[in-house]
């Protein structure tokens, strides 16, 4: 029962970002709305973590079984990607690097910022 009440608080965000979606002309995702939505909920004290700890922790457990349908398009679609798969693969590799450079330089700024503390 734990995990279907922290599943639907997990739903609501989403269609209220759906919600929000449909009324704002942005291009920005509907889940992206949920999601912040979620977070300044969790931040204010709105929702409590533990309201949504379990079923969220399940979800990044089963996250990479979400990217199959994924590979799967893509291994359908060898043949239109086939012409041009040195650009696609040259362009996934500069960009993982630039990610992982950012992300290591946004970890070192906060490690500086806090004085390498633990909170």
């Amino acid at each position: 029962m734990t995990y279907l009440k922290q599943f639907g608080i997990i739903l609501l965000f989403s269609l209220i970002g759906e919600g929000i979606h449909a009324i704002v002309p942005l291009p920005i995702p509907a889940s992206i709305y949920g999601i912040v939505l979620l977070f300044a909920a969790l931040m204010l004290g709105i929702v409590k973590l533990e309201s949504v700890d379990k079923a969220g922790s399940f979800l990044i457990e089963i996250m990479p079984i979400m990217f199959i349908p994924a590979a799967v398009g893509l291994v359908e679609s060898w043949d239109i990607l086939r012409s041009r798969a040195v650009v696609y693969l040259l362009a996934m590799a500069v960009s993982t690097v630039v990610v992982m450079a950012a992300a290591g330089r946004a970890t070192q700024a906060v490690i500086r910022r806090t004085g390498g503390k633990k909170s």
